[in-house]
């Protein structure tokens, strides 16, 4: 199955990025019609997975928020229309500019990850006369399932903070004049297939919620429970959109709120992921003793996951229908982790071949870089070309 025009591939420059604007848009839908079959749940769409500005003005006009992690995304966010009032700010190295730029956007709230973040942000907040609301990031303890480098909720992890210690940094943030606590922040990770994750995530976060409760009297009016659905890598042909319907039931089912106790999810990857291709050309076919080697004109600089974290994308070759062989699919780059796939069953590939790398919405544009002075890739939406 193709669901790419390849026959309108020919006259452009190879690599580049090409986004399904329906598929998209169908994704966004599925979100809100799930989200929304529960009263208090907001959406919040995490910029880190995709920042392009077409695909950000596509996600504000069907109304989900933003959760950001620097300032440049809450700029990007309020670039592309998406109310003040939905923006959230995560991330454990806020600068003062950073800071003082969302508080003179007025963002909905600050996820604070440390003592000493929320000690200056009160300070700021002070000198320019406003109250800053703010969350409180939780480290709960809960691993996830999915790659180390995107596992964040355990105690090693650099992020939030340690739950045992939750009730003292409580008690010094109350102290705080020019801060408003209005709520508890989670994120176990991201690439999280298994629901059990997520409940176990509701079962800390309810634990958490009764000790605050008896030992401080406390409630609060929201919880964020962060994002980390994962996809399909393997077969996103057959599953292009998540299982939106069974992740917000888990929650829905699972968590105990607190009467009018709002809920915010912080998606990205599920949301962007299957509708964008990464669109390569095959520059020479090797051969070697025992293997054979596609190289493309797209690097790992182009898409630096399977580098990174040895990530699974499916690939195809959209030029050609011979018999399968197996290749390794390499890229330009000086450095031998510059592999998208190994003994990777591809259509008999020759000098000129399209390939498409699947899956490559999230994280894929977002981390290029310019390594060896190559050239960002160009990116385009279905309804351009």
């Amino acid at each position: 199955m193709n669901v790419l025009p390849v026959n309108k591939f020919g006259a452009l420059e190879t690599p580049f990025y090409y986004y399904d604007v329906e598929l998209l848009k169908n994704t966004v839908a599925s979100v809100l019609a799930e989200a929304g079959k529960y009263d208090g749940f907001h959406v919040h769409y995490a910029v880190k997975a995709n920042f392009n500005p077409r695909l950000l003005q596509i996600i504000s006009a069907a109304g989900l928020g933003a959760d950001c992690v620097s300032g440049g995304e809450v700029q990007a966010a309020l670039g592309a229309g998406i109310a003040p009032s939905k923006i959230v700010f995560a991330g454990v190295g806020k600068t003062e500019k950073e800071i003082r730029f969302s508080l003179a956007a007025g963002i909905f709230c600050f996820n604070v990850e440390s003592l000493p973040e929320a000690e200056l942000i009160n300070e700021l907040a002070g000198e320019c006369g406003r109250k800053a609301e703010i969350a409180i990031r939780v480290n709960p303890g809960v691993a996830a399932h999915t790659h180390a480098n995107i596992t964040t909720g355990l105690a090693e992890n650099k992020f939030g903070i340690n739950y045992e210690l939750l009730p003292e940094v409580i008690a010094e943030v109350q102290k705080m004049e020019n801060l408003s606590l209005i709520g508890l922040h989670f994120h176990i990770g991201s690439q999280i297939l298994e629901m059990e994750d997520f409940v176990a995530l509701c079962n800390r976060v309810n634990d958490i919620q009764d000790m605050l409760e008896s030992d401080m009297g406390l409630q609060l009016p929201h919880l964020n429970v962060g994002g980390g659905l994962g996809i399909d890598y393997e077969k996103p042909l057959d599953n292009p959109i998540p299982d939106f319907a069974k992740y917000f039931a888990t929650y829905a089912n699972c968590l105990k709120r607190r009467e009018g106790q709002q809920v915010h999810f912080e998606l990205g990857r599920s949301i962007v992921g299957q509708c964008g291709t990464l669109v390569t050309r095959v520059t020479y076919v090797k051969h070697g003793t025992c293997k054979k080697f596609v190289i493309v004109d797209a690097g790992m600089n182009d898409l630096v996951r399977p580098a990174l974290y040895q990530a699974y994308h499916e690939i195809d070759n959209l030029t050609s229908d011979a018999t399968a062989e197996a290749y390794d699919v390499v890229g330009p780059i000086c450095e031998s982790s510059d592999v998208f796939a190994k003994d990777r069953m591809l259509s008999q590939t020759k000098r000129g071949d399209i390939l498409a790398i699947r899956s490559a919405g999230a994280y894929g544009e977002a981390m290029a870089f310019g390594y060896n002075c190559r050239k960002l890739a160009d990116a385009y939406l279905s309804s351009e070309i």
